[in-house]
């Protein structure tokens, strides 16, 4: 390969924190470089005619009306060809985009743009950190200054009771997560052990990115999941049963799923809905998606959502899409879909991944 030593210095410098942007999708911050910096570092590495790009494919995967006009997103295949001396090298990636606009033209044509930039950003990606293959590592070994785009960790951690009211101050995030282990052992009841854990969570998500872009060993932060869902087992068991003389069996209530006249039990599991979210959106089939709870498969409740076990991926077009009509049941009848069929097939699929057994 003949690139010039320039170049190749070049292509082996790390990517300058400045140029990395960010967006938040659900939980979740995703960083990125814009489209236009990664096209101005090819122009600057390989030359105005050092290198080209072609479309080799453009398919719309989804368009249509929204509340707000009209919607498209469309998928794109792009193939780089850099001159490298005598040699070319070609590279090529797959991307995406979708886009809302006031007309159909406009929408097309912005989702059109967005894919194949997107699918430029990746093929370019491959040849080095400039144009964002840094960002595909969690630690950001590869970006200058990363310490920019690392979560702030704050000098102290709040303990928070599960009526909101602060309870203690720790001087690291091992205190503050033994702590908060502690108060969930000792919740009285269900209500009081997802109290306690939604005032906490959000110092839970910042220290797992802390954790994350630290490379810290650690996995307490991670471990706490489990120890929710062992604290709520053992609040679920009935009184009159051998366990709830056993442990904290003692602190057992009646689970009214059982009784006569039940209450609907709503899992929830992050676990799941990170697998739901993996898979291709049952719609249009692009992804990512979102996992959508299917809002009719359990009676309401007041502030709380359908089961886990109730959810679908829909991409973020017919996610919102789906929200905001007034008839969920007629909005699935019109896309011809089943959405409890699908929800009892990946809830299998996703228990059985957990276990590392197959899926019969």
């Amino acid at each position: 390969m003949a690139f010039t030593e320039a170049q190749l210095k070049s292509l082996e410098a790390k990517l300058d924190a400045k140029h990395v942007k960010t967006r938040q999708v659900q939980d979740t911050t995703l960083t990125y470089v814009e489209g236009w910096h990664v096209i101005a570092e090819a122009n600057r590495i390989f030359g105005f005619d050092g290198w080209d790009r072609r479309t080799l494919s453009l398919k719309c995967v989804w368009s249509g009306r929204t509340d707000k006009g009209y919607a498209a997103a469309y998928s794109a295949k792009v193939s780089i060809r850099v001159r490298a001396g005598a040699d070319r090298v070609v590279r090529e990636g797959w991307g995406s985009g979708e886009a809302r606009a006031a007309t159909t033209g406009e929408a097309h044509e912005l989702a059109l743009k967005a894919a194949e930039t997107d699918g430029t950003k990746r093929a370019l990606a491959t040849f080095g950190n400039p144009f964002g293959l840094a960002l595909y590592d969690r630690e950001l070994n590869g970006v200058r200054n990363r310490k920019a785009l690392l979560p702030e960790v704050p000098s102290a951690w709040t303990l928070v009771s599960a009526t909101g009211e602060l309870q203690q101050t720790c001087e690291s995030p091992e205190l503050f997560l033994a702590q908060l282990r502690e108060a969930m052992s000792q919740a009285p009841t269900i209500e009081a052990l997802f109290a306690v854990w939604e005032q906490n969570l959000a110092n839970v998500r910042l220290i797992n990115k802390v954790l994350i872009s630290h490379a810290r060993k650690d996995t307490s932060a991670y471990d706490l999941v489990g120890h929710l869902r062992s604290c709520a087992v053992a609040l679920a068991v009935p009184h009159d049963t051998p366990e709830a003389s056993e442990g904290e069996g003692k602190r057992g209530k009646i689970d009214k799923s059982e009784l006569t006249i039940s209450e609907s039990k709503r899992i929830r599991s992050k676990e799941h809905l990170r697998y739901v979210a993996q898979q291709p959106c049952v719609v249009c089939g692009r992804m990512p998606s979102h996992a959508h709870h299917v809002r009719y498969a359990q009676p309401r409740g007041l502030g709380l959502k359908v089961s886990d076990e109730f959810t679908v991926p829909l991409c973020a077009i017919h996610h919102s899409d789906n929200h905001t009509t007034g008839d969920e049941r007629a909005w699935w009848a019109k896309h011809t879909i089943n959405p409890l069929q699908i929800a009892r097939e990946l809830w299998r699929e996703s228990t059985c991944h957990a276990k590392g057994t197959p899926a019969s």
